[in-house]
């Protein structure tokens, strides 16, 4: 199944306040359904359990309301270990109005000094950078990163698309349907990501499968 890239409705807020809201709970949904939370909580333990932190500070980039980060703060905090977590997203409008830190800005040229945060990760959105892009998107993340880039986000596979085409008719939001199937198109599989990423100057990167079409991704610093 070749990539194929459409552009995706939230990305450019087209659509009514109402709807980007409801768009972007549903997201909150799919990813604890079907397994996004689950793919970066085990992600987080992993990178503290090996650099053996009980206290990290993070940055979410692409991160709307923050869904995934905050709620795989929630359940790291029930092992001991503490997760500060700051948001990103290019569209100020996006973002959660609560207490967390949230900056509106661009992924590829982060508002942050070198070594800003411990970690710097992103859930379902390494999908929106093109081949040439997505390595100099985490070549940025790393200088701001102290530790690590950690990226949760789907694999493209035929299977995938049909699971998904079957599955986003339990939303009755047609950005969420919309985009939810160019998601799954754009998306890279783990042999992809593997060779775009050879070129950006991490340490060492561990690849994963996870459960349903999630990968995950972890860049040392």
């Amino acid at each position: 199944m070749q990539r194929r890239v459409t552009a995706e409705l939230l990305d450019d807020d087209l659509g009514t306040p109402a709807e980007l809201a409801d768009s972007l709970h549903d997201l909150s949904h799919i990813n604890d359904w079907f397994g996004g939370t689950r793919t970066t909580t085990r992600l987080l333990r992993g990178v503290a359990g090996n650099s053996g932190a009980t206290d990290l500070s993070l940055l979410e980039i692409g991160a709307g309301l923050g869904h995934v980060p905050l709620a795989a703060q929630r359940r790291l905090a029930r092992n001991g270990l503490t997760l500060r977590v700051t948001l990103l997203d290019r569209r100020w409008t996006h973002l959660a109005r609560n207490s967390v830190p949230a900056v509106s800005g661009d992924a590829m040229r982060l508002p942050f000094r070198d070594g800003a945060f411990d970690l710097v990760s992103c859930s379902l959105f390494a999908h929106h950078f093109s081949p040439e892009s997505l390595p100099h998107m985490c070549k940025e993340a790393l200088r701001v990163a102290r530790r690590a880039v950690v990226i949760n986000d789907l694999i493209r596979s035929r299977l995938h698309l049909f699971l998904a085409q079957l599955t986003l008719p339990m939303f009755r939001n047609h950005i969420t349907r919309h985009d939810g199937i160019a998601s799954v198109r754009a998306a890279y599989t783990v042999a992809e990501m593997k060779l775009l990423l050879r070129q950006v100057p991490a340490q060492n990167a561990e690849f994963s499968r996870h459960f349903l079409f999630r990968m995950g991704v972890v860049l040392w610093k």
